[in-house]
């Protein structure tokens, strides 16, 4: 029983960095492509539509 329970930690902490390992390779594809300054001006157009000035 505590093998099992060791066997799904490990399987568990695997994928978990599985997936942290992808979001940081993702996030920074994002940042060489620029991509957080089209966010931005994506925002304050939101922004200045919900307080009626753009």
């Amino acid at each position: 029983m505590k093998s099992a329970l060791r066997t799904h930690e490990k399987t568990t902490l695997a994928l978990r960095s599985g997936i942290l390992g992808l979001a940081l390779v993702l996030i920074g594809i994002g940042l060489l492509r620029q991509e957080q300054l089209e966010v931005l001006q994506k925002a304050v157009r939101i922004c200045l539509e919900c307080i009626g000035i753009g």
